[in-house]
């Protein structure tokens, strides 16, 4: 046993996850298995600014604290006083609390040693490639493989002793995120009635200008959703952030009267709030699937060279319904590096009739 956690009873435990917003909802069973198994105790959990908007208001969560790399890297060259200024900051607030266990999935050699150097005693890390050298408990760590990451994060919970374990991703929904998606859509025509579908042509923003290799052809969406108009009684609505404007405009279409656009108007968790008012939602491998599969909306989600396997949807299969071509070199995605594929056959060999029947079932 890598360290009787039962035995242990931590008061106060920190989580670290600083990636993208699948990697930590895939972290939301392991915070409630936490809870459940220490019901008194105090979690804290470091992210980064997009997912410290959904983890402020998580009900097993009790303290946030913010690590922005790029912003923190901004300032290092710009100002190394305002840098360990905003530094200090950040350690103080976390040190005032006394946690006694991290467990670290940051990956991050840096984080590593401001844990052992604000004085947490027990530290657990996924040791990738030597990372985490100054944990107490390294464990072993080649890549999220052969199962999903989210049991990748609960095994880590078994070999500690504890056994009664939370398997639902979950994102709580405020009610005034609630109230601004329901006033949104009451603006748009959309009632309690509607059956609304949700489309969402983006995703796989951590992945940087590769996020391309994630996405189906924005082309294929609108045709996927024109068929959809011709046969289901259902309304529409486009969603993704700001910097996928330019993407969404290959769907929102002069006259497509059926289209409610939302691309670029809503902050993360109000994105959350409209997904879970939709019966259904069809988008590629990323975050916002992720979101759907925690508010308990069905999908749809086209896959091509990552392993669905492994960042899939979380989800009853009879729910969350996946689109991939069989090919010899999928995954090719794997170990958290992209090989050097330039036809991305996986995706552009998808048809819009492949995608359309799986909707189909799920509506």
């Amino acid at each position: 046993m890598l360290l009787d956690l039962l035995r242990l009873n931590p008061k106060k435990i920190l989580v670290i996850n600083t990636f993208g917003i699948g990697d930590v909802l895939f972290t939301t069973p392991f915070i409630v298995s936490l809870k459940k198994n220490f019901p008194a105790c105090f979690i804290g959990y470091l992210g980064n600014k997009r997912t410290s908007q959904f983890l402020a208001g998580h009900s097993n969560i009790d303290a946030i604290y913010e690590y922005e790399r790029d912003e923190f890297k901004g300032l290092y060259d710009s100002s190394k006083i305002k840098f360990l200024s905003k530094l200090k900051s950040l350690l103080d607030s976390i040190k005032r609390e006394r946690f006694e266990l991290v467990f670290d999935f940051s990956l991050n050699r840096n984080i590593n040693f401001l844990t052992m150097f604000i004085g947490i005693p027990c530290r657990v890390g996924l040791n990738y490639k030597g990372r985490m050298p100054f944990s107490t408990v390294k464990i072993p760590f080649d890549g999220f493989e052969g199962k999903h990451v989210v049991e990748h994060y609960l095994d880590i919970l078994v070999s500690m002793g504890v056994t009664s374990l939370e398997r639902e991703l979950n994102w709580n929904v405020s009610e005034a995120d609630r109230q601004w998606a329901d006033e949104f859509l009451r603006q748009h025509g959309v009632s309690d009635k509607d059956r609304l579908i949700g489309v969402i042509p983006g995703a796989g923003e951590s992945w940087g200008p590769q996020a391309r290799f994630r996405r189906w052809d924005a082309a294929n969406y609108a045709k996927l959703v024109d068929k959809l108009i011709e046969n289901s009684p259902s309304k529409f609505i486009l969603m993704g952030a700001k910097a996928e404007e330019e993407l969404c405009a290959a769907l929102a279409r002069p006259g497509c009267k059926h289209l409610i656009e939302s691309q670029g108007k809503t902050t993360i968790a109000q994105l959350a709030a409209l997904i879970k008012r939709c019966r259904l939602v069809v988008l590629n491998d990323g975050g916002p699937l992720h979101i759907a599969v925690a508010v308990k909306t069905r999908t749809v989600s086209v896959f091509g060279p990552v392993d669905e396997q492994v960042y899939g949807p979380y989800g009853p299969v009879s729910e969350h319904l996946v689109v991939k071509r069989e090919m010899s070199c999928q995954p090719c995605y794997r170990r958290f590096r992209m090989t050097d594929c330039q036809h991305v056959s996986c995706l552009r060999n998808l048809s819009v009739d492949e995608v359309y029947e799986k909707a189909l079932q799920l509506l």
